[in-house]
């Protein structure tokens, strides 16, 4: 090791001058490095001078070196002999050196070590060539993608000093992968491609210039390689790369199936998870999975509407997103629709389908695959992707959208038995709650209005109506109808022989369907189906043991609609348990009514028998009371006369008299109480009836000593009314005495007479209202009752008498009464008896 010692300055003018590659080295960096190293590198100076040695050793030696250069620095002997390595050049062509290493000292203290370099002469390119096309083979075992092992193969031929370009043959034609115009003598590459050799090009030159290398692999590619060593004699070593590079593309392809296929059925695994879920999904949530899973944008399911119906739109997923507007929504998920249902394995988009998708979405979608959906060998829907158009799907795509789309009908499938599981357990549910209802309830009136409701839900139509057979007219009467319209069609009328779907129905004893009334072109009743603005009917008899009770019409003012075998089935079951109820409503009415006659017969003959037992004793009573009670008015006006009577015998005499007159009275009250009587009617001028009786009650009741007022109205225009008038004059008489001495200190007695729809018939109301004192609550049920009396010279007879005259009448009395405001009594009598003679 030389003793002298350089700056950095004299340490470049030494090495400066050598014509061979000298650099020296510092702590294993370049320190400085003459202008013929920097020439064999092909970088600048700054590039080199300051970076590791080992940056400039091909990677192979790297580890040797390093060794190395830590001995020699150690100052361990190293062996005489010249090391040689290659040192990588900015071009890509590795060149091979002779290297000797020797020892300097610098100013300060400090050692480099000086690399002396000898280039070797340089070999045959073609050997260079082949050995860089070694190297490439060697690094394609790399490669994992068919897109790394294209990768690898380009750069390292372009590393070798070739031009590359790789084509591929679509099923029609050769075209170039890196987008380009596919070279002039393209021809030549199928030549290549069909005889399976190389095919060299150039024929405008003295030499080839390029060659055509079938490559194979999964999607038959040919690599042209341009280069100044494209030559016949080197065809089998560029024959053997590219078979190389085929085998690693077809492994790759391989690997990535394999990978995919994994990756497939882990997917495929977990949507089938998804879909086993106890409650199934949605068809969006299944959608949403299948956008991740495939990396789309939009997912879209179009299905049938019943059997061989038209494809619908069902759901979609991810369109509102990618930007589609809810108007462009159909347009854009049937682009594929109309094709994909004759496809078997599922198709992709083609150009034109593209470019509309690109027009509906603004650019945000281009390219899309669809599957059709398939149940029982029949087409029941499509189910696409859409993704962006720089991402194509391919035929793997449509393979795993197809398994995918067996899930999604299984999906379908299963919601659909849930729906159809929850749909008959509702209706069972409901079929009981009427069954429970209709059981419970005797009325006739009550089912039907219950019924009616209860269809409008059962069968999910807009309004229900049930008629019942007049078989005596031969029509159908309107009895029950849902909410909306149960008052008007208890007024409806329809013959049994008219062109109405409901008088069909009964007539023929089966259901009978209008699916489109607008379409039909008649067949029901145009005034009620323009009143309900129906679209759709269908009618269903009412039978029972054979026989007709009437007729149920549903209708669907919302659409047409198709009366489905099973829901007419499921209506006619309900129609019948209906009928049933119906005709065991009518047999309880029936048998009550039977119930109630006879009772009202048992009472009427037991009223008969005590009326006559009580008018036999009250003739005798009467008998034996009036014979002593005509002495004893005799006997009194014989002592008036004898005696002129004055003082305490006058009032004793008085007193007497009196209380012979309220017995006889009593007597009279009884008797006509107990007397059998006919009523005799006569249509009477009830003005002229209350006239007259209210002039009786003021003079029999003391009114005239008293600020009564009596004031009586009567409606305009009330007929004569059918009446015994000397029978009713009596009530009305009875009725205002009691409300004229209820009031002892004067007051007001009305009396208003009217006509009044009551109890399903018209009738006449006659109120005699006074302001007395009212009758105690308590007391109120009993002021009919015979013998009942609140007064003090009361017999007890006088409201009795008048509530049988008005029975008599087949009329009826009423009583309301507030305490300190008054009372009114209400007559009610028929306005359509006929007349009677005596």
């Amino acid at each position: 090791m030389s003793t002298k010692q350089y700056s950095e300055a004299s340490l470049r003018a030494f090495i400066e001058p050598f014509a061979n590659p000298v650099l020296a080295v510092v702590d294993g960096r370049v320190f400085a490095a003459n202008d013929a190293y920097l020439a064999l590198l092909g970088l600048p100076q700054e590039r080199v001078e300051g970076r590791s040695i080992m940056d400039f050793v091909q990677p192979e030696d790297r580890s040797r070196l390093t060794e190395r250069y830590r001995l020699l620095e150690s100052g361990v002997p190293m062996e005489a002999a010249t090391q040689l390595y290659q040192v990588p050049s900015a071009d890509g062509v590795a060149r091979e050196v002779a290297l000797y290493a020797s020892h300097l000292l610098l100013e300060g203290g400090g050692r480099a070590l000086l690399l002396n370099l000898l280039p070797m002469m340089d070999r045959p390119p073609e050997l260079s060539v082949a050995e860089r096309l070694v190297e490439t083979s060697a690094g394609l075992v790399s490669a994992h993608s068919e897109d790394a092992v294209r990768r690898v193969a380009i750069k390292g031929l372009e590393a070798a000093g070739f031009r590359v370009r790789l084509l591929r043959w679509d099923g029609m034609r050769l075209h170039a992968l890196d987008g380009g115009p596919p070279p002039a003598d393209v021809y030549l590459g199928l030549e290549a491609l069909s005889d399976g050799r190389p095919v060299f090009g150039g024929a405008e030159r003295a030499k080839p210039t390029h060659v055509y290398l079938p490559v194979g692999g999964p999607q038959v590619e040919v690599l042209r390689v341009e280069g100044p060593w494209v030559a016949p004699r080197h065809g089998s070593v560029l024959t053997l790369f590219a078979k190389v590079v085929g085998a690693a593309l077809t492994d790759a392809r391989v690997q990535a199936d394999g990978t995919r296929s994994r990756w497939e059925v882990g997917a495929v695994a977990e949507m089938a998870r998804f879909v086993a879920r106890p409650i199934p999904p949605t068809p969006e949530d299944f959608l949403s999975r299948v956008s991740e899973l495939l990396l789309s944008e939009a997912a879209v399911l179009h299905l049938t509407q019943g059997e061989k119906g038209p494809l619908e739109l069902t759901a979609h997923f991810g369109l509102a997103e990618s930007g589609v507007s809810k108007a462009s929504v159909d347009r854009l998920s049937a682009v594929m629709g109309a094709t994909v249902p004759d496809a078997l394995d599922g198709d992709l988009t083609t150009e034109a389908q593209a470019a509309v998708l690109r027009e509906v979405s603004g650019g945000a979608l281009g390219s899309g695959a669809a599957v059709r959906l398939a149940r029982g060998g029949e087409v029941c829907g499509v189910l696409q992707v859409l993704r962006a158009p720089a991402r194509p799907f391919d035929a793997r795509d449509v393979r795993l959208l197809g398994t995918l789309s067996e899930l999604l009908v299984t999906l379908l499938e299963q919601r659909r038995l849930r729906s159809e599981s929850g749909r008959q357990l509702a209706e069972t549910r409901l079929l009981l709650d009427l069954a429970r209802t209709t059981a419970g309830v005797l009325e006739t009136s009550s089912i039907l209005d219950v019924a009616s409701d209860f269809l409008v839900h059962l069968l999910d139509v807009s309004n229900c109506y049930i008629m019942l057979y007049d078989e005596s007219a031969k029509v159908l009467r309107g009895a029950a109808a849902s909410a909306a319209h149960r008052d008007f069609f208890r007024t409806v009328e329809l013959s049994l022989s008219s062109d109405s779907v409901a008088a069909r129905a009964a007539r023929e004893r089966k259901p009978v369907a209008i699916e489109d009334v607008e379409a039909s072109g008649g067949g029901f009743n145009p005034q009620l189906v323009q009143r309900f603005g129906e679209k759709a009917l269908l009618a269903l008899p009412l039978t029972s043991r054979e026989e007709l009770i009437g007729v149920v019409l549903v209708d669907d003012t919302r659409r047409s609609r198709s009366f489905s075998p099973e829901l007419v089935e499921l209506a006619e079951a309900t129609c019948g348990q209906l009928a049933l109820s119906i005709a065991n409503a009518r047999l309880y009415e029936s048998l009550w009514a039977s119930y109630a006659e006879l009772a009202a017969t048992r009472a009427e003959m037991v009223k008969r028998e005590r009326l006559a037992a009580l008018g036999e004793l009250s003739a005798i009573v009467a008998h034996e009371v009036r014979n002593p009670l005509g002495v004893i008015f005799n006997a009194v006006a014989s002592l008036r006369r004898l005696l002129e009577p004055s003082g305490d015998a006058g009032m004793l005499l008085d007193i007497l008299g009196e209380e012979s007159d309220r017995l006889n009275r009593i007597v009279g009250d009884l008797l006509d109480y107990t007397r059998p009587r006919n009523p005799v009617l006569q249509h009477e001028d009830l003005g002229r009836v209350l006239q007259d009786s209210l002039e009786a009650a003021r003079v029999q009741g003391g009114g005239s000593d008293r600020p009564v007022q009596i004031d009586a109205e009567v409606e305009a225009g009330l007929p004569p009314v059918p009446m015994d008038r000397r029978l009713i004059r009596q009530a009305l008489v009875n009725v205002a005495v009691n409300a004229i001495q209820s009031m002892p200190q004067g007051g007001r007695v009305r009396v208003l007479a009217r006509r009044e729809a009551h109890g399903g018939r018209e009738q006449l109301r006659i109120d005699v209202a006074d302001q007395g004192l009212g009758i105690p609550a308590e007391l109120l049920h009993r002021v009919f009752e015979p013998f009942f009396t609140t007064k003090a010279q009361g017999t007890g007879l006088g409201l009795a008498v008048v509530k049988r005259i008005l029975e008599e009448h087949r009329g009826e009395i009423a009583v309301d009464s507030v305490p300190g405001r008054g009372t009114t009594f209400t007559f009610r009598l028929p306005l359509s008896q006929p007349p009677s003679f005596p």
